[in-house]
């Protein structure tokens, strides 16, 4: 959607890059500069054209224009310098509200790769000029753009990790150049400043590939300026990440002997010196893990050369153990086998039994058949099929009445446990009541009979006739009341009395606890100064300093967190202020000798 009110100058200059040529347009680019300086940095109408200008690509375009060759083009790499100026300004505090992603995602990291190409072009530029005026100019165009890219990054801290993991920024850091390098590690050094844990999002080879850069320029390089800001970013690396000093203490052996020996006395020793603590303590610290690491396979040596021995010791026993075992093991197959065969030579008894008497039962019906007459036959089966049935019912019979005798044992077993847990209940609560009896010294009582209870009351009567009771008069109860108003006023007087003379005690006895304290952190006399002799002179100075001891403990019971006031319980011993210590506090503060509430 277009905005409502767009400066004139922003559709002018959008309209003269778009029909201007492309050696024209990084000129044109270069008004942007006068219209964004016409507002102040943060301003709502600053906000308004950075949107005007990325709406009409202006944006883009200086994103665009600073691949190209600036050799031929009008104020040569100057104009370059200025253009990554312009769109570090442009980028930073703008908040794109349509289509987020592709400013987020798209602009911002080509933004800072074309910034960081135009950096290596510009290097390549300063090392291969001559004359010293060419050579300042793009030192200068060169810091320019660094300093752009340090701007662009710190408003947008994501692209801190895009810096890193491009590979132009290496190439700008492996350089033998000493400005260069310098204004390179510097911007290392913001992006750790303005992003600490980057290093530990990068890929491991790129992490290497710089700390690797930074040993090598400390290693071959002579000049302090070099020294002193590898220096700063190997402690920086050490300070925010003490992860990597084992890192280096592991992958560059020889680092610490390096910097003691080459760079010492070279003016950054306060760095250098932080930076070899670094390293020896986490040195210190591995010697003494590895120390550790060896005691602790010591005495797992010993402790397993102890367990070995003692284990031979009781091999022997473990054997016959072990023989006794297998025997009685042997055994019980040999008795489970004998058991078997008697069990199975029974059952097969059992089978000749059942079929002998089978047999048996077959002829004695074919006998009885051919004894018996053919009309009792019937009458015959029918005497024997009820037998049958009798000797069925009567097995049955049995077999139930010995399980409900079985159940009803276990029930009478239960019951009978229930009655001697009972009893023993009964005893003990019997025994604990007679316990309290005897030792309680009130004894109930005996319950009067009804003639003791007529006797009782008789004699009550008969007190109560031969001794009545006085009669008082109206004036006489008045003048009662009036001499108990007497002795209670008099009462309450010497009480108020009594308490302002021990409110004086009180007072007397803080005032002197308070001049004993002074004596007792006193200087001596030939230390004493005259504020000393002040402090005594004058009662202001010790009631000032009870009142801001008083103070302080009353600031320090205020500020107590509201669960710390519920009670004494949510409360530690140390931080716990007693009510008779505030009471104190505020009972031990004199003005003129008197206590002041």
């Amino acid at each position: 959607m277009k905005p409502a009110a767009v400066d004139s100058r922003i559709l002018a200059l959008a309209t003269q890059v778009t029909e201007g040529s492309d050696q024209d347009v990084p000129v044109l680019l270069l008004k942007l500069k006068e219209i964004l300086n016409s507002t102040s940095l943060g301003s709502k109408e600053s906000q308004k054209i950075k949107q005007d200008l990325y709406y009409y690509n202006l944006v883009q375009y200086c994103m665009l224009v600073l691949k190209q060759d600036y050799s031929r083009l009008p104020g040569g790499w100057a104009t370059a310098a200025q253009l990554a100026e312009i769109l570090s300004q442009c980028c930073v505090g703008l908040e794109v509200k349509e289509d987020p992603e592709e400013f987020y995602n798209k602009l911002l990291p080509s933004a800072v790769n074309n910034l960081l190409f135009l950096g290596r072009r510009l290097q390549a530029r300063f090392i291969r000029a001559i004359k010293d005026e060419e050579k300042s100019e793009f030192l200068r165009c060169f810091r320019t753009v660094t300093d752009a890219i340090c701007w662009l990054f710190g408003g947008h801290i994501q692209l801190t990790e895009c810096v890193l993991q491009s590979n132009h920024f290496l190439q700008l850091l492996i350089t033998d150049d000493v400005e260069t390098a310098t204004a390179t590690m510097s911007v290392l050094q913001n992006i750790l400043r303005v992003n600490s844990s980057v290093l530990l999002h990068v890929d491991e080879k790129i992490l290497h590939s710089v700390l690797d850069e930074l040993v090598y320029k400390l290693s071959s390089a002579t000049n302090p300026v070099t020294g002193n800001a590898a220096t700063k970013l190997l402690l920086s690396v050490a300070e925010s990440h003490p992860q990597l000093v084992e890192l280096l203490n592991t992958r560059y052996k020889g680092l610490r002997t390096l910097l003691s020996k080459q760079w010492a006395g070279k003016g950054f020793d306060r760095n250098l010196n932080q930076l070899l603590d670094f390293l020896y303590s986490e040195s210190c610290r591995k010697g003494e893990m590895q120390r550790l690491h060896q005691a602790a396979c010591l005495i797992q040596a010993v402790w397993r050369g102890f367990q070995t021995r003692k284990r031979l010791k009781t091999l022997p026993k473990a054997v016959t153990a072990l023989q006794r075992s297998f025997r009685a093991k042997r055994e019980q197959e040999l008795q489970d086998l004998k058991r078997l065969k008697e069990d199975e030579t029974l059952r097969q008894q059992l089978q000749l039994q059942r079929q002998r008497a089978m047999r048996l039962f077959h002829e004695r019906q074919l006998t009885l058949l051919e004894i018996v007459h053919a009309g009792q036959v019937d009458k015959h089966i029918q005497e024997m099929e009820g037998k049958a049935a009798l000797t069925i019912q009567r097995h049955w019979r049995g077999y139930r009445s010995r399980r409900k005798v079985h159940q009803q044992r276990q029930s009478l077993k239960q019951y009978k446990a229930a009655v001697i847990i009972q009893r023993a209940a009964h005893k003990f609560l019997g025994k604990c009541q007679r316990k309290r009896k005897a030792l309680s010294p009130w004894k109930e009582p005996k319950e009067l009979t009804s003639a003791q209870k007529l006797a009782l009351q008789q004699k009550v009567d008969d007190y109560i006739r031969l001794h009545p009771a006085s009669q008082m008069s109206e004036e006489r109860s008045k003048e009662l009341h009036l001499q108990a108003q007497e002795k209670l006023a008099q009462y309450l007087l010497r009480s108020s009395l009594d308490r302002r003379a021990e409110q004086r005690r009180e007072a007397l006895l803080a005032q002197v606890n308070t001049d004993m304290e002074l004596l007792m952190s006193a200087p001596s006399l030939m230390e004493a100064t005259e504020k000393d002799f002040d402090v005594f002179m004058s009662r202001s100075v010790p009631v000032a300093c009870k009142a801001r001891q008083s103070h302080n403990t009353m600031l320090k019971y205020t500020r107590w967190p509201w669960w710390k006031k519920l009670g004494d319980e949510f409360m530690d011993d140390d931080d716990m202020i007693s009510d008779d210590g505030l009471s104190t506090e505020f009972g031990t503060l004199f003005i003129g000798g008197s206590k002041s509430s």
